[in-house]
């Protein structure tokens, strides 16, 4: 913090010297804890040498374990690992990143699962699933929210996060590879 002020109308100002890197993902943090009232500028301020290893996000990734169609089925047995970033229906492979999970480990899930049948029915049980909307990316958002073994996706039709090595079997553990970055840098 370089310098804090308050004019005296109910709003506080604060400047910091913070490098650029440091700055991605810190808009929708700011205006999320301040209910989108908080004012927010930047500007160069010189090169610095580098400052060290930057904090990561404390969630992991919800990637589909194989490609298909995702169905309402799979993804509302799944909801209470996390927040989705795909609605039924969407096509998905092996190795896309399809929500956020809850705990700081990544899981692999099966989307494409489909409820199995039988004879007995019970009348509108199978249609009736809620799901909650799914968090839709920017190219800004997905920036923001990615780490190092991820990488962000961008078609005319769609935005979208995956793991860099997609097949599941080839693909390191997030923990392992947290420990890895902790150890390079």
């Amino acid at each position: 913090m370089v310098k804090m002020s308050n004019p005296g109308y109910g709003r506080a100002r604060l400047e910091y010297r913070i490098p650029s890197r440091g700055m991605i993902g810190f808009r929708g943090e700011v205006l999320t804890a301040t209910r989108g009232t908080a004012l927010l500028n930047s500007q160069f301020d010189g090169w610095e040498p580098w400052g060290g290893t930057m904090m990561k996000r404390a969630t992991g990734a919800i990637v589909s374990d194989r490609g298909g169609v995702s169905t309402p089925y799979a993804l509302f047995h799944l909801q209470p690992r996390g927040s989705f970033f795909i609605s039924p229906g969407q096509d998905v492979y092996e190795g896309m990143i399809v929500g956020e999970h809850n705990r700081p480990n990544d899981t692999d899930v099966n989307v494409i699962k489909e409820k199995k049948l039988s004879n007995v029915r019970n009348h509108g049980k199978d249609e009736n699933v809620a799901l909650a909307p799914p968090r839709l990316l920017t190219i800004e958002t997905a920036m923001e929210w990615i780490d190092a073994d991820e990488l962000v996706e961008v078609t005319p039709d769609a935005v979208r996060v995956r793991k860099g090595i997609l097949q599941i079997n080839l693909r390191p553990r997030r923990t392992e590879a947290i420990e890895d970055a902790q150890s390079v840098g």
